[in-house]
């Protein structure tokens, strides 16, 4: 996935918002809420960190090519980072950015779920 790709699917997801920061990282979020940041890791692939759920977390943080994610994962948070392409496949990190994208909606107060229509009520 190149990074005009991960931003292409980022925007698709309903109320998603970009800003780059932290030293030109491409973030994501939700309701002010990130779900997702890509960048260059240590060479020239680029490195998409995502948060997971806690089962995510433990199959996957020890596969070659994923990582608990620099500064969040040893805060205690579930996210991963993918470093090498060839760990995850695109459409498989389509399914984990998904996953992330309602981890953090989830984690938005109820008023703001109503507001940006991600609950019926």
């Amino acid at each position: 996935m190149t990074l005009n790709e991960y931003n292409r699917f980022c925007k698709s997801l309903k109320h998603s918002t970009h800003v780059v920061q932290w030293g030109d990282a491409h973030v994501w979020k939700i309701g002010g809420k990130v779900y997702a940041i890509a960048g260059w890791s240590d060479g020239e692939e680029l490195a998409v960190t995502f948060k997971c759920s806690d089962t995510a977390f433990e199959v996957m943080q020890d596969a070659e090519g994923v990582r608990p994610a620099p500064y969040l994962a040893s805060r205690g948070m579930k996210w991963l980072q993918r470093t090498r392409e060839a760990a995850i496949s695109d459409k498989d990190l389509k399914d984990y950015l998904r996953e992330s994208y309602s981890l953090a909606a989830a984690n938005l107060t109820k008023k703001l779920q109503k507001e940006l229509g991600l609950m019926a009520g």
